[in-house]
């Protein structure tokens, strides 16, 4: 998915804060609040995760559209803008793993 899909996304996602419940269920969603929205990623996440295992590459491709668009929803659900989480991967862009994942662990030592 592109950036520019995901950034579509999230404004039509944005958008259904302007919807009614009945007609929308992201709006749905967003009114149960960070911690409805939290637990239905966490759903989602793990249909992902039973569709990888079970090797199912239909299945997985779905689910992870599902994890997509239901992590958008919660970043909605706390006013997390998806550019400001794009920022972050691109500024870890150029780092290996083991050294990003390093340098986090520093950081949160006292």
């Amino acid at each position: 998915m592109s950036d520019a899909v995901m950034s579509r996304l999230a404004a039509t996602i944005k958008s259904r804060r302007q919807a009614t419940a009945e007609k929308s269920y992201t709006k749905q969603l967003l009114e149960a609040g960070p911690a409805r929205c939290s637990k239905k990623f966490g759903e989602e996440a793990c249909e992902a995760i039973i569709a990888a295992l079970s090797e199912d590459d239909d299945a997985l491709r779905g689910e992870a559209a599902d994890v997509l668009y239901h992590l958008l929803v919660l970043l909605e659900a706390r006013n997390i803008d998806i550019a400001d989480v794009l920022s972050v991967l691109e500024g870890r862009m150029g780092t290996s793993g083991v050294e990003e994942k390093a340098s986090r662990s520093a950081k949160q030592q006292p």
